[in-house]
């Protein structure tokens, strides 16, 4: 069986050498050394010897290049070759017996020489074998260093290269760069991915110009992501600027670029740590648009500690249940005089340490890590035992919200999870509710549907959280399996401000009385605003206007209240 080596760099099982030499009788004897281990074409000066390289691209293993030919002579082949970035990466062997000529052939980029006259064949042969051997490791070795795209350094290469070059220049301080490009995924739609891969190979090779000339080095990690480490003390605006101008083939490309940078980065961090830092700070120029360049700062750094400490006391918080499950109240306002319908149930962290961590400061973090799915089921089965704690205690069921995540619609086992709360707790179809936030039905969306789709048919009624926030199209939202619309607060909090109105919310609710569902407005804070909703179609309310999430305890008071008596009260 062909080795690796032989698959990529043979003919037909064979590697091919070109043999460019003016004496027929020197090309039979090499051909004759050759052939039973190696393909061979043969030229007879050096104007053949370039066509068939050019005629053969990528399947050449090597030259035999004899200097003495007529017209084109072997130097000027060896020119030829060097200034060709394909070709010059062809070993070529001299054959000469001007040992005159052999510092000059070595200058162009001979790797070995053959003496004329030839030596034995066995000389010959593993000379040959050797050269071929050192080429395609190289080769190799270039291919995983290399992204193949751009030719720029792969990234595990690249902290390899960057920790090395702090070894030798300890004292040289270094800044770490993320760049990369505004809505890339924009110009691969609108002109195509070969027009967007010339657009990476562009902006490499930019790139690269901007920075060798100030002694730094660059790195593609993966899609429109670029790493350079350069010495500090960069012009990071100029840099920018004409690394975005020779990127851009023309102005309908519009290609913009935000970069982040680690100043004078801490040596004691590790190499890739670095650039992640860089990456947070370019993250927070996203979307904006007259600012382009962020640093990393004492801010981000303790930031990224506090979100550290979050992760790494997770397990312990779940284990010794120092997350409360809160509820906030939602109200029928149809009738003249609210009545409490159900609750949603959301979750809060009270830290032994770090006292109580507010939900967008750990939330979106498990988000991005996965770690909400655990938090998820935890609030799922203390929600569950809640309901039904109520039930035994007031003898009347109240339902309840809960989240479910885009993530938690990946788990194989979120139908029997759920459905076994049910069973466990005793709890009926409409007692515990699902709150799927609308950007969950993006990405794989078939995926989703089919998921939403089991859920139904098990009895579970399903809430659209956050509608209106953008993500889906109207002829989406009419294939969607929902039971509940949720107004986004955004809409809220829009149509109440100074100058505001109410007709974003009355298309809304216009398309859920299409779709013949209810509809849930939150974030509602005031009487008037209530009312507002009320005059326009809304059915359920929640929001500070009638309580902010409490603890179960407290929450009890309007159970047994279990109406609303007086709309004025906060």
């Amino acid at each position: 069986m062909a080795g690796t080596n032989d698959a990529l760099f043979s003919l037909r099982g064979k590697r091919l050498i070109l043999i460019a030499e003016d004496e027929e009788i020197n090309r039979a004897l090499l051909e004759n050394i050759l052939e039973p281990e190696y393909e061979t074409i043969a030229a007879e000066n050096g104007q053949q010897a370039m066509e068939k390289l050019i005629a053969n691209p990528g399947l050449v293993s090597l030259v035999l290049l004899d200097l003495n030919m007529p017209g084109m002579g072997g130097l000027e082949v060896l020119r030829r070759m060097r200034e060709d970035p394909d070709l010059s990466q062809v070993p070529v062997i001299v054959l000469t017996a001007e040992s005159d000529s052999e510092v000059q052939s070595l200058n162009l980029g001979a790797v070995d020489f053959i003496p004329k006259p030839y030596p034995q064949p066995d000389v010959i042969l593993a000379r040959v074998r050797r050269t071929i051997e050192l080429s395609e490791s190289r080769k190799i070795i270039s291919f995983t260093e290399r992204d193949p795209l751009t030719g720029l350094l792969n990234p595990d290469y690249f902290y390899r290269y960057a920790e090395r070059y702090d070894q030798l220049h300890p004292d040289e301080e270094m800044d770490a760069i993320v760049l990369d490009i505004y809505h890339f995924h924009l110009l691969n739609e609108r002109f195509g991915r070969a027009r967007g891969d010339e657009i990476l190979q562009r902006t490499a090779d930019s790139i690269l110009s901007a920075v060798r000339p100030l002694g730094g080095f660059a790195a593609r990690r993966g899609g429109d992501t670029f790493l350079i480490y350069c010495p500090g003390g960069t012009d990071y605006g100029k840099l920018l600027q004409s690394i975005c101008r020779h990127s851009e083939q023309d102005a309908g490309e519009r290609l913009r670029m935000r970069m982040g940078v680690f100043q004078r980065a801490d040596k004691s961090v590790e190499m890739a740590h670095r650039f992640d830092r860089a990456k947070m700070a370019a993250d927070t120029v996203r979307g904006q648009v007259t600012n382009n360049i962020a640093m990393y700062d004492d801010r981000m750094r303790e930031r990224e500690l506090y979100a550290e400490r979050l992760i790494d006391d997770f397990p312990r918080a779940i284990a010794e249940n120092q997350f409360r499950v809160f509820y906030q109240p939602k109200y029928d306002i149809r009738p003249d005089q609210p009545k409490l319908s159900s609750a949603e149930a959301l979750v809060r962290w009270n830290h032994p340490e770090l006292g109580m961590v507010r939900p967008d400061q750990f939330i979106p973090l498990f988000e991005e890590n996965g770690l909400v799915e655990e938090l998820d089921r935890y609030v799922w089965r203390t929600a569950a035992r809640q309901i039904r704690s109520w039930r035994e205690k007031f003898g009347r069921t109240l339902p309840v919200s809960v989240n479910v995540s885009r993530i938690d619609l990946y788990d194989p086992k979120l139908t029997d999870r759920l459905n076994a709360l049910r069973e466990e707790n005793g709890l009926g179809p409409d007692d515990l509710l699902l709150e799927i936030t609308e950007s969950a039905y993006t990405g794989d969306s078939d995926h989703a549907l089919a998921v939403i789709h089991e859920l139904r048919e098990m009895g579970f009624r399903i809430e659209v959280d956050d509608f209106g926030s953008g993500y889906s199209s109207l002829n989406m939202i009419s294939t969607l399996p929902i039971d509940v619309l949720k107004l986004d607060m955004a809409f809220i909090r829009s149509a109440f401000r100074e100058g505001g109105d109410t007709r974003m919310l009355e298309i809304m609710i216009d398309i859920a009385r299409a779709l013949n569902v209810p509809v849930i407005a939150e974030g509602v804070e005031t009487e008037e605003q209530m009312k507002a909703l009320r005059a326009i179609g809304c059915d359920i309310v929640q929001g500070y206007y009638f309580s902010r999430p409490v603890p179960p305890e407290e929450f009890e008071a309007f159970i047994v209240q279990g109406e609303r008596g007086d709309e004025s009260e906060c």
